[in-house]
């Protein structure tokens, strides 16, 4: 039994009698205070992954699916019954999950090297794994724009061992993509990041946000998300620092934002303090954190009324009802 930063000891390991609020439910700024449901705790749905990552939700499924990449496995979460099921194997281990405006399921995988999606009938089409020649390195997390096209960063993470993928040399640099399906015309929108990895648009896709990982590497590497203009839906401009996040050397990894333009972030890395999920303002304030046992890789907004997160953490898939929806629900 660990006891969380604010003092509140919970054994994850038994079923839990919970005392609302959930004090692992932390108010860091009023403005939070709207978007924690009193009597809502965070739930552990399963556990059993190596390392959980890239949850989608499926509305017109009433299921989730993500990635346990170590494991070479797509899962899948029932929201009716709570069984969890392999959806595919082998999954290149896959990372990073989305859908695309058709409802399809469009997927970044490690061993392959590439970006797929799943079509309607089952069957995968590549999409893209190669630019200027040469392989991607490890597409790792994805979104798709209203106008269609995909965008994904392709940091590498995937190809530097062999534990969630095969070792291998990167061949080109750790770039942003913009792929436009119907032409295959592919181009890098931010080249300049070490790692960048989760990503989301503003409600409006008038901005996107792109995380930086590589402070997991070394404390004098960025420990930041980034944000930058989105103009007219195909490049980006006037990149700048969203927020620096904490604590030590901890750092976002999956992002989204919900209706009001808040960031949700998976966090972790800096210490046990820094493990789960940080909420910052469209300013970039910090005012809300989950708090859990385990550090947070990605996360999504679903469930029947898009008012659950979902949460990816190491080993186990947690959940929380809050008071606000996801930005763009499949």
């Amino acid at each position: 039994m660990a006891a969380d930063s604010l003092g509140i000891a919970k054994d994850w390991n038994l079923p839990t009698f919970p005392k609302y609020p959930d004090l692992a439910i932390e108010v860091v700024d009023p403005r939070f205070t709207k978007y924690r449901i009193g009597n809502a705790a965070i739930e552990r749905l399963w556990t059993g992954a190596r390392w959980a990552e890239g949850p989608v939700w499926f509305g017109d499924g009433h299921y989730l699916v993500f990635s346990d990449i170590p494991n070479n496995r797509m899962l899948r979460w029932v929201e009716d019954t709570g069984e969890v099921s392999v959806f595919r194997y082998p999954s290149n281990y896959s990372n990073g999950n989305t859908r695309d405006k058709q409802g399809r399921l469009v997927s970044c995988e490690h061993d392959a090297r590439r970006v797929t999606r799943t079509e309607l009938d089952g069957t995968i089409t590549v999409l893209m794994d190669h630019y200027q020649g040469k392989p991607l390195n490890a597409p790792n997390d994805i979104v798709v724009h209203s106008n269609g096209s995909i965008w994904f960063s392709d940091p590498g993470y995937g190809i530097l061992n062999n534990y969630e993928g095969h070792k291998a040399a990167l061949e080109l640099p750790t770039n942003v993509y913009r792929l436009d399906p119907k032409t295959g015309e592919a181009t890098v929108v931010e080249g300049g990041m070490r790692r960048p990895n989760g990503l989301c648009f503003s409600p409006d896709e008038k901005n996107l946000y792109i995380c930086d990982t590589s402070g997991t590497e070394s404390p004098d590497y960025p420990h930041n998300i980034r944000v930058y203009d989105v103009v007219d839906g195909e490049r980006l401009a006037n990149g700048r620092q969203f927020v620096e996040v904490g604590p030590g050397r901890a750092v976002a990894d999956g992002i989204r934002c919900d209706r009001d333009g808040n960031i949700w972030a998976g966090t972790g890395w800096g210490g046990e303090d820094s493990s789960g999920v940080q909420v910052f303002a469209p300013d970039g304030t910090l005012i809300g954190r989950i708090h859990l046992p385990e550090i947070c890789a990605n996360i999504c907004f679903g469930g029947a009324k898009h008012n659950r997160l979902f949460m990816a953490a190491s080993t186990s898939l947690y959940s929380l009802y809050v008071n606000v929806q996801g930005a763009q629900n499949p």
